[in-house]
Protein backbone atom coordinates (compact mmCIF):
# COMPACT_ATOMS: atom_id res chain seq x y z
CA UNK A 1 0.00 0.00 0.00
CA UNK A 2 1.72 3.31 -1.18
CA UNK A 3 1.44 6.09 1.69
CA UNK A 4 1.38 9.52 0.90
CA UNK A 5 2.22 13.10 2.68
CA UNK A 6 -1.07 15.34 3.03
CA UNK A 7 -0.43 18.16 4.89
CA UNK A 8 0.78 16.98 8.23
CA UNK A 9 -0.12 13.33 7.97
CA UNK A 10 1.29 10.45 6.18
CA UNK A 11 -1.92 8.17 4.78
CA UNK A 12 -2.96 5.36 2.36
CA UNK A 13 -2.73 7.40 -1.39
CA UNK A 14 -6.31 6.41 -1.63
CA UNK A 15 -7.43 8.19 0.35
CA UNK A 16 -6.47 11.70 -0.72
CA UNK A 17 -8.11 14.25 -2.22
CA UNK A 18 -7.42 17.70 -4.20
CA UNK A 19 -10.28 20.23 -4.32
CA UNK A 20 -11.71 21.50 -7.71
CA UNK A 21 -10.68 24.83 -6.26
CA UNK A 22 -7.37 24.14 -5.21
CA UNK A 23 -5.52 26.92 -6.44
CA UNK A 24 -2.33 24.56 -7.84
CA UNK A 25 -4.97 22.88 -9.95
CA UNK A 26 -6.51 26.12 -11.12
CA UNK A 27 -3.84 28.20 -11.37
CA UNK A 28 -0.67 26.52 -10.89
CA UNK A 29 -0.14 28.62 -8.02
CA UNK A 30 2.08 26.61 -5.60
CA UNK A 31 5.91 25.72 -5.26
CA UNK A 32 7.90 21.93 -5.50
CA UNK A 33 10.80 20.15 -4.61
CA UNK A 34 11.96 16.78 -5.84
CA UNK A 35 14.64 15.09 -3.72
CA UNK A 36 16.85 12.32 -4.95
CA UNK A 37 16.75 8.89 -2.61
CA UNK A 38 19.92 6.91 -2.70
CA UNK A 39 20.80 3.84 0.19
CA UNK A 40 17.35 5.54 1.73
CA UNK A 41 18.90 8.52 2.48
CA UNK A 42 17.53 11.94 1.20
CA UNK A 43 20.26 13.49 -0.77
CA UNK A 44 20.96 17.41 -0.37
CA UNK A 45 17.71 17.88 1.41
CA UNK A 46 18.75 20.37 3.40
CA UNK A 47 19.49 22.42 0.10
CA UNK A 48 16.20 21.62 -1.55
CA UNK A 49 14.66 22.30 1.60
CA UNK A 50 16.35 26.26 1.86
CA UNK A 51 15.08 26.48 -1.89
CA UNK A 52 11.96 25.73 -1.24
CA UNK A 53 11.84 28.19 1.22
CA UNK A 54 13.32 30.62 -0.96
CA UNK A 55 10.35 30.04 -3.38
CA UNK A 56 7.76 30.12 -0.65
CA UNK A 57 9.06 33.71 -0.11
CA UNK A 58 9.38 34.70 -3.74
CA UNK A 59 5.25 33.84 -4.18
CA UNK A 60 4.69 35.38 -1.05
CA UNK A 61 3.27 31.68 0.40
CA UNK A 62 3.20 31.30 4.15
CA UNK A 63 4.74 27.57 4.72
CA UNK A 64 2.24 25.85 7.49
CA UNK A 65 4.54 24.30 9.51
CA UNK A 66 8.80 24.42 9.82
CA UNK A 67 11.02 23.25 7.29
CA UNK A 68 12.54 20.77 10.27
CA UNK A 69 8.54 19.10 10.64
CA UNK A 70 8.87 18.94 6.83
CA UNK A 71 12.11 17.25 6.75
CA UNK A 72 10.58 14.53 9.45
CA UNK A 73 7.90 13.98 7.53
CA UNK A 74 9.59 13.13 4.24
CA UNK A 75 11.91 10.64 6.12
CA UNK A 76 9.07 9.21 7.57
CA UNK A 77 7.70 8.95 4.20
CA UNK A 78 11.16 7.05 2.93
CA UNK A 79 10.47 4.63 5.50
CA UNK A 80 7.29 3.99 5.10
CA UNK A 81 7.02 3.00 2.04
CA UNK A 82 10.51 1.42 2.42
CA UNK A 83 12.46 2.71 -0.59
CA UNK A 84 15.96 2.51 -0.77
CA UNK A 85 16.16 4.25 -4.21
CA UNK A 86 14.03 6.42 -5.52
CA UNK A 87 13.05 10.25 -5.76
CA UNK A 88 10.19 12.18 -3.50
CA UNK A 89 8.20 14.72 -4.81
CA UNK A 90 6.10 17.34 -2.88
CA UNK A 91 4.50 20.60 -3.85
CA UNK A 92 2.81 23.52 -1.59
CA UNK A 93 -0.02 25.32 -3.08
CA UNK A 94 -1.84 27.91 -2.13
CA UNK A 95 -4.51 26.14 -1.02
CA UNK A 96 -8.47 26.04 -1.24
CA UNK A 97 -11.03 29.36 -2.65
CA UNK A 98 -13.62 30.44 -4.81
CA UNK A 99 -11.47 31.06 -7.86
CA UNK A 100 -10.13 34.67 -7.95
CA UNK A 101 -7.03 35.80 -9.62
CA UNK A 102 -6.07 37.93 -6.34
CA UNK A 103 -4.65 35.86 -3.24
CA UNK A 104 -7.21 35.11 -0.87
CA UNK A 105 -7.32 36.29 2.34
CA UNK A 106 -8.22 33.19 4.30
CA UNK A 107 -6.98 29.86 3.47
CA UNK A 108 -4.35 27.53 4.42
CA UNK A 109 -1.77 26.14 2.12
CA UNK A 110 -1.61 22.46 1.18
CA UNK A 111 1.46 19.83 1.35
CA UNK A 112 1.32 17.00 -0.87
CA UNK A 113 4.09 14.33 -1.33
CA UNK A 114 5.13 11.16 -2.56
CA UNK A 115 7.92 9.00 -2.70
CA UNK A 116 8.45 6.49 -5.96
CA UNK A 117 11.26 3.88 -6.75
CA UNK A 118 14.00 5.44 -8.92
CA UNK A 119 16.87 3.02 -10.53
CA UNK A 120 20.24 3.94 -11.29
CA UNK A 121 20.52 1.75 -14.21
CA UNK A 122 20.09 4.25 -17.53
CA UNK A 123 23.31 3.59 -19.57
CA UNK A 124 22.12 5.51 -22.16
CA UNK A 125 22.66 8.43 -19.77
CA UNK A 126 26.19 7.74 -19.06
CA UNK A 127 26.90 7.35 -22.48
CA UNK A 128 25.31 10.36 -23.60
CA UNK A 129 22.27 11.85 -24.82
CA UNK A 130 21.30 14.20 -28.34
CA UNK A 131 19.79 17.03 -27.17
CA UNK A 132 17.43 19.99 -29.54
CA UNK A 133 18.31 23.69 -29.14
CA UNK A 134 15.36 25.58 -28.98
CA UNK A 135 13.68 28.76 -27.82
CA UNK A 136 12.94 29.85 -24.32
CA UNK A 137 9.34 30.50 -24.45
CA UNK A 138 8.89 30.21 -20.52
CA UNK A 139 8.44 33.44 -18.15
CA UNK A 140 10.89 35.81 -16.79
CA UNK A 141 11.32 34.22 -13.63
CA UNK A 142 12.26 30.69 -13.51
CA UNK A 143 14.58 31.47 -10.79
CA UNK A 144 11.39 30.34 -8.30
CA UNK A 145 10.90 26.49 -8.72
CA UNK A 146 6.32 26.62 -9.40
CA UNK A 147 3.85 24.52 -10.91
CA UNK A 148 3.92 26.38 -14.09
CA UNK A 149 5.79 24.32 -16.37
CA UNK A 150 4.25 24.28 -19.58
CA UNK A 151 6.67 26.06 -21.67
CA UNK A 152 8.72 23.02 -20.38
CA UNK A 153 5.84 20.70 -21.52
CA UNK A 154 6.03 22.23 -24.61
CA UNK A 155 10.00 22.03 -25.57
CA UNK A 156 10.16 18.61 -24.22
CA UNK A 157 7.85 17.42 -26.61
CA UNK A 158 9.11 18.75 -29.21
CA UNK A 159 12.83 17.36 -28.52
CA UNK A 160 11.03 14.13 -27.78
CA UNK A 161 9.69 14.51 -31.32
CA UNK A 162 13.07 15.14 -32.49
CA UNK A 163 14.55 11.86 -31.39
CA UNK A 164 16.49 14.28 -28.26
CA UNK A 165 16.40 13.33 -24.32
CA UNK A 166 16.67 16.71 -23.13
CA UNK A 167 15.92 20.67 -25.23
CA UNK A 168 19.02 23.07 -24.45
CA UNK A 169 16.88 26.54 -24.18
CA UNK A 170 18.09 30.25 -25.14
CA UNK A 171 16.83 33.59 -25.04
CA UNK A 172 17.64 35.43 -28.08
CA UNK A 173 20.80 33.29 -28.58
CA UNK A 174 22.07 33.13 -25.14
CA UNK A 175 21.93 29.57 -24.00
CA UNK A 176 20.19 29.36 -20.24
CA UNK A 177 19.25 25.66 -19.05
CA UNK A 178 17.25 22.96 -20.14
CA UNK A 179 13.58 21.75 -19.92
CA UNK A 180 14.62 20.06 -16.69
CA UNK A 181 18.26 20.97 -16.01
CA UNK A 182 21.08 23.21 -16.06
CA UNK A 183 23.72 23.64 -18.88
CA UNK A 184 27.43 23.42 -18.70
CA UNK A 185 29.76 23.91 -21.24
CA UNK A 186 33.59 23.14 -20.93
CA UNK A 187 36.00 25.17 -23.14
CA UNK A 188 40.28 25.00 -23.39
CA UNK A 189 40.03 23.47 -19.85
CA UNK A 190 37.24 26.24 -18.27
CA UNK A 191 33.68 24.99 -16.97
CA UNK A 192 31.25 27.76 -17.63
CA UNK A 193 27.43 27.83 -17.02
CA UNK A 194 24.60 30.66 -17.22
CA UNK A 195 24.65 32.44 -14.07
CA UNK A 196 23.04 32.40 -11.23
CA UNK A 197 19.80 34.96 -11.84
CA UNK A 198 16.04 34.94 -13.31
CA UNK A 199 16.76 33.12 -16.05
CA UNK A 200 17.64 30.16 -14.43
CA UNK A 201 16.65 27.91 -11.82
CA UNK A 202 19.88 27.38 -9.43
CA UNK A 203 19.68 23.90 -9.51
CA UNK A 204 20.68 21.70 -6.50
CA UNK A 205 22.63 19.19 -8.14
CA UNK A 206 23.98 22.30 -10.40
CA UNK A 207 25.58 23.55 -7.19
CA UNK A 208 27.31 20.58 -6.45
CA UNK A 209 28.46 20.15 -9.26
CA UNK A 210 30.25 23.58 -8.66
CA UNK A 211 31.56 22.43 -5.26
CA UNK A 212 33.04 18.93 -7.21
CA UNK A 213 34.82 21.22 -9.97
CA UNK A 214 37.05 22.82 -6.84
CA UNK A 215 38.00 19.15 -6.27
CA UNK A 216 39.70 18.93 -9.58
CA UNK A 217 40.87 22.19 -9.77
CA UNK A 218 38.97 23.69 -12.88
CA UNK A 219 38.40 26.97 -13.88
CA UNK A 220 34.85 27.89 -13.16
CA UNK A 221 32.84 30.69 -15.23
CA UNK A 222 29.05 31.95 -13.89
CA UNK A 223 28.09 33.86 -16.77
CA UNK A 224 25.72 33.81 -20.19
CA UNK A 225 27.61 32.17 -23.48
CA UNK A 226 25.99 32.19 -26.52
CA UNK A 227 24.42 29.23 -28.85
CA UNK A 228 28.00 29.51 -31.05
CA UNK A 229 29.78 28.90 -27.53
CA UNK A 230 27.72 25.93 -27.20
CA UNK A 231 27.91 24.89 -30.59
CA UNK A 232 31.73 25.40 -30.47
CA UNK A 233 32.53 23.62 -26.99
CA UNK A 234 34.70 20.85 -26.12
CA UNK A 235 32.27 19.28 -24.09
CA UNK A 236 28.91 19.53 -23.08
CA UNK A 237 26.23 17.91 -20.21
CA UNK A 238 23.85 18.79 -18.40
CA UNK A 239 23.21 17.98 -14.21
CA UNK A 240 19.79 17.72 -12.45
CA UNK A 241 18.22 15.56 -9.67
CA UNK A 242 16.87 13.39 -12.43
CA UNK A 243 19.94 13.29 -14.38
CA UNK A 244 22.82 13.54 -11.83
CA UNK A 245 25.35 14.41 -14.67
CA UNK A 246 24.55 13.50 -17.84
CA UNK A 247 26.96 14.10 -21.05
CA UNK A 248 25.72 15.73 -24.21
CA UNK A 249 27.48 14.28 -27.41
CA UNK A 250 24.70 15.70 -30.39
CA UNK A 251 23.02 19.04 -30.48
CA UNK A 252 20.51 19.00 -33.03
CA UNK A 253 22.70 17.72 -35.56
CA UNK A 254 25.76 18.39 -34.59
CA UNK A 255 27.95 15.97 -32.51
CA UNK A 256 30.01 16.91 -29.32
CA UNK A 257 33.82 15.53 -28.73
CA UNK A 258 33.47 13.04 -31.63
CA UNK A 259 29.81 11.84 -29.50
CA UNK A 260 31.87 10.93 -26.57
CA UNK A 261 32.15 12.15 -23.19
CA UNK A 262 34.70 14.60 -22.39
CA UNK A 263 37.91 14.16 -19.66
CA UNK A 264 36.52 16.69 -17.39
CA UNK A 265 32.23 15.87 -17.49
CA UNK A 266 34.04 12.17 -16.97
CA UNK A 267 35.67 12.93 -14.19
CA UNK A 268 32.88 14.65 -12.89
CA UNK A 269 30.69 11.70 -13.44
CA UNK A 270 33.43 9.84 -11.17
CA UNK A 271 33.42 11.98 -8.44
CA UNK A 272 29.80 12.53 -8.23
CA UNK A 273 29.27 8.52 -8.19
CA UNK A 274 32.29 8.47 -4.74
CA UNK A 275 29.62 10.62 -3.21
CA UNK A 276 26.61 8.61 -3.70
CA UNK A 277 28.90 5.52 -2.48
CA UNK A 278 29.62 7.22 0.62
CA UNK A 279 25.77 7.82 1.39
CA UNK A 280 25.80 3.71 1.32
CA UNK A 281 28.28 4.16 4.25
CA UNK A 282 26.03 6.41 6.20
CA UNK A 283 23.07 3.90 6.03
CA UNK A 284 24.81 0.96 7.14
Amino acid sequence: MEIILYNDHLIPSEEAKIDMEDRGYQFGDGIYEAIRVYYGQAFLMDLHLKRLERSAKELFLKLPYPLDQLKSRIYELIEKNQIKEGLVYFQITRGTSKRNHRFPENTDCVITGKVSELKRTDVVHKKGIKASLLDDIRWLRCDIKTLNLLGNVLNMQKAYEEGSLEAIQHRNGIVTEGCSSNVFIVKDGRLITHEANNFILNGITRLFVLELAKEIVVTVEERSFTTEELLEADEVFITSTGAEVTPVIQIADQIVNQGKPGPITSRLMELFEIKIEELAKVSL
